[in-house]
């Protein structure tokens, strides 16, 4: 986490070039065997002298945050998969040694009928598609995945047939099951671009007070002793920590293998990339027209800024996951409650039958 921030702080095109990786291996980590997470994730990152890079293919055209709707296809073909489809807004798309694609094997079952495949470089049929020209982080590659009949061996399955067999089975029989392998990598995940975002707004307050240092007021008084200035200043630094403190939470639940049952990874996203969209806003509102300048720093934070509200889960998205996180977190504490207080009752009434024959007796 403290690496994630204080990269973006440095600047988060360069820092997302870097770290882009991480969300493939966080996916093959997610759903993959040992013998794959020991074979992949390492080629995701290459080595010293090497490096190489990692891409995590969700979205779509019609598909964002709604990752049941993805229409990617993934077909059996003897001791083939066959992919067809388009990918969009990929971090490292088209350029990356390993791409991990989550695609459609029984379109009926919604994202219980998906799996996630690897995709190594120099696949035939797949290929990079439009480069996408961005507001912000700029030096990070963002393009579409194109799929044409493209072919894969059966062993890049992650987590293997036999795994995916029995999800299709359950799914198929009805059976109550958890989220989809895409939804539980971003929920890990989600902490890190929290922390990422963070960099950024933390890095427009330290710029903020900087600059102010020099400036004065109306009469000379130096802007950092003047009350607005310093209400403001005080709200962006208590909301950068309180974000922050979210973020720690959540990452330290994932280290400890916590179950993050209340939208925890979400929670932090979500109030990080608000805070942060919100902070460059506001410190550009108190800088004044010098901010929406190229020569001010600040206008790149504030570019930067805007899509962590939006990848990975948009901020409306983000709402939803935890509400409904909250919502079945609450109705299973509840439900245990009233178990526990049934086995209670009944112990009691037990205790009373068998106490009454003695009480009879003397």
């Amino acid at each position: 986490m403290i690496t994630a921030e204080e990269l973006h702080w440095g600047c988060a095109g360069i820092a997302l070039a870097i770290q882009g990786s991480g969300l493939a291996a966080a996916g093959i980590a997610a759903s993959g065997t040992p013998e794959q997470i020991a074979e992949w994730v390492p080629q995701c990152f290459g080595s010293d002298d090497q490096i190489a890079l990692g891409a995590y293919a969700v979205t779509e055209p019609q598909a964002g945050s709604d990752v049941k709707s993805l229409k990617t296809t993934a077909k059996l073909d003897d001791e083939e998969w066959v992919l067809n489809g388009t990918k969009v807004f990929i971090t490292n798309g088209g350029i990356a040694d390993v791409h991990v694609v989550v695609a459609t094997v029984d379109p009926e079952l919604g994202h219980r009928g998906q799996a996630s495949f690897v995709v190594g470089k120099g696949t035939p049929g797949l290929r990079q598609g439009k480069k996408e020209s961005k507001i912000g982080i700029r030096a990070s590659h963002t393009a579409e995945v194109i799929l044409e009949d493209c072919r894969i061996p059966v062993g890049n399955l992650l987590g293997g047939m036999d795994k995916l067999n029995r999800k299709l089975e359950r799914a198929r029989s009805g059976q109550t099951a958890g989220s989809s392998n895409a939804l539980a990598t971003f929920e890990m995940t989600r902490p890190i671009v929290g922390a990422s975002a963070l960099g950024i707004a933390q890095a427009a307050y330290e710029w903020t007070l900087e600059y102010l240092a020099d400036q004065t007021v109306d009469g000379g008084k130096p802007a950092l002793e003047e009350q607005r200035i310093q209400q403001v200043l005080a709200d962006v630094a208590t909301e950068i920590d309180a974000s922050r403190l979210l973020v720690q939470r959540a990452a330290w639940m994932g280290r400890n293998g916590i179950p993050m049952t209340g939208g925890q990874g979400s929670m932090s996203k979500l109030k990080a990339g608000d805070v942060t969209m919100w902070a460059t806003t506001t410190l550009m509102e108190l800088i004044g027209p010098y901010a929406q300048t190229t020569d001010c720093p600040l206008e790149k934070w504030f570019r930067d800024a805007k899509i962590y509200q939006l990848f990975e889960g948009t901020a409306q998205v983000q709402r939803l996951v935890i509400s409904r996180m909250q919502a079945r977190t609450y109705q299973e504490r509840f439900a245990e409650a009233a178990e526990i207080a049934k086995r209670a009752v009944n112990r009691s009434a037990r205790s009373g039958a068998t106490s009454e024959p003695a009480a009879t007796a003397a």
